[in-house]
């Protein structure tokens, strides 16, 4: 039978579920986290329940916050369920279930509401996952984007805010005033240098909310920077089914995940933190190098299986990952063209680091898809790949697998397969992504000649060569035969 998930059941879940050990209504909140995910819930959320468990950093408990109207849904849902989240291990030796308490309340849903929780001296950390696009970055710049509707708004209406950073300034502002100390915001999301993206929307918001706030903001309010990581596919029917069916938990909210997760983090905190050290968190001075890497290997690897896949009909990422020619090309772009530009980061051997990350993406049990890894190639190839390329371009390395990863992408964006069979492209630039893609079939700059993605890289002739023949070779000889010419050549 079936257990509806609380508070007053945690008790009877069976001995095969790892529940709090620790009292819940004697945890006091320390943390207001924006963007209440399933990544958060399997990442910083498992991190805070595991430490709790110990013992420790009890008055570090998570208050959950939004300010979109979806945000609504899951306050509603967890509210049901006592802020109580089960989150599942898709170990391919087993799975595993923890129902997670470090959340102990979620503000309503307004932006005012949001304001009066981070106005509470009790809350030291406001975390975000606002996903990339919340961050208001400036395409053509990489700085924050002043001129975005969303920010001009915010900038008009004053105190009723509609984005996260002029509830932020909105609440320094009120915190300042009242004599209150500043706190920590940290981004938990998957961009470079996320503390520093954080630092300039908050800055670029108070130049227009309160310009006299700035200078207190900077010695009162910090931003680490971090690297997060752990694969959290969406939930659907399959996942609740098996929950209940394994676990006999009803829990329309499960999280699921793999069984690897890492956060290495900056310690600039202004106002304390949990002791995050003692359940796996890496605290180190500089993050970039660990980002680097990620961003690079993993998040470059991802793209680098995507869009062959898609071209050849594959579905899901451990299968492209069983597919010899995907597997082939992924392995020679990484060690011949990706690992040779990344520094070396202390304690770590990028030849594991691989062998762990195919790993990863080979675990059937996540159910990760292919159509994910595609998604919103305009705003992810310009953080994973396009800068690896710039680098081997500027010292005048070979960019073979490089180019033909962009190809790759341009030929997915023209929006058919290799049996011609239609591809949905789900990026925000989709129409002009597809209409260039199409274009570039005859004339292979049109697509390159998009500045807001590719920079100056569309003037660069090795690159623009090598990106030509590459396309050309999949329009003419197809997905499969263009990998196994690379793959085949010899070094």
């Amino acid at each position: 039978m079936t257990k509806i998930l609380n508070n007053d059941t945690l008790g009877s879940l069976p001995s095969s579920v790892s529940v709090p050990r620790y009292d819940r209504g004697a945890i006091t909140p320390g943390i207001l986290h924006i963007g209440v995910g399933n990544f958060h819930r399997a990442h910083q959320g498992v991190y805070l329940d595991r430490l709790f468990n110990k013992g420790l950093s009890h008055d570090w408990g998570i208050i959950g916050a939004g300010i979109m109207q979806y945000d609504a849904a899951k306050r509603e849902l967890l509210s049901r369920q006592d802020w109580l989240s089960t989150v599942i291990e898709l170990d391919p030796r087993g799975y595993t279930a923890r129902v997670c308490g470090s959340m102990i309340d979620f503000a309503e849903i307004s932006s005012q509401a949001l304001v009066r929780a981070m106005m509470t001296e009790e809350i030291r950390i406001v975390s975000l996952t606002i996903t990339e696009g919340g961050y208001y970055i400036d395409p053509e710049t990489g700085g924050f984007n002043a001129n975005h509707p969303d920010i001009r708004s915010d900038a008009a209406n004053g105190g009723e805010p509609g984005t996260v950073f002029g509830a932020i300034v909105t609440a320094l502002k009120i915190r300042q005033s009242a004599g209150m100390p500043g706190f920590t915001v940290m981004s938990c999301d998957n961009l470079p240098h996320n503390g520093d993206v954080t630092r300039r929307a908050v800055l670029g918001m108070a130049e227009l909310i309160a310009p006299e706030l700035s200078g207190w903001i900077e010695e009162n309010v910090t931003f680490p920077n971090g690297m997060v990581d752990c694969i959290t596919p969406a939930t659907g029917d399959r996942e609740r089914a098996m929950v209940e069916e394994k676990f006999g938990i009803d829990d329309p909210g499960i999280v699921v995940c793999e069984p690897f997760r890492q956060w290495i983090l900056e310690d600039n905190f202004c106002q304390g933190r949990p002791a995050l050290e003692e359940v796996g968190v890496e605290f180190v001075q500089d993050v970039s190098p660990y980002e680097l890497m990620k961003l690079r290997i993993l998040n470059g690897g991802h793209a680098a299986i995507a869009y062959p896949s898609a071209l050849l009909g594959v579905h899901y990422a451990h299968d492209a990952m069983g597919t010899p020619l995907v597997q082939a090309f992924l392995e020679r772009l990484e060690t011949e063209e990706i690992i040779p530009t990344v520094p070396p980061v202390p304690g770590v051997d990028f030849n594991q680091y691989l062998d762990k990350t195919q790993e990863r993406f080979s675990n059937a049990e996540i159910g990760d898809t292919i159509p994910r890894l595609c998604l919103d190639g305009s705003n992810r190839q310009p953080k994973f790949i396009l800068p690896t390329i710039a680098d081997r371009l500027e010292q005048g390395l070979p960019v073979n697998g490089l180019a033909l990863e962009v190809a790759l992408w341009c030929r997915y964006c023209a929006g058919t397969d290799d049996s011609g069979k239609p591809l949905s492209v789900d990026d925000e630039k989709a129409e002009r992504l597809q209409k260039n893609a199409q274009l570039a079939r005859s004339e292979p700059k049109a697509f390159l000649g998009m500045s807001d993605i590719f920079g100056n890289m569309g003037s660069n002739e090795a690159f623009v060569s090598q990106f030509s023949d590459a396309l050309g070779s999949l329009w003419e000889n197809g997905t499969e035969a263009t990998l196994q010419s690379y793959v085949s050549k010899v070094a």
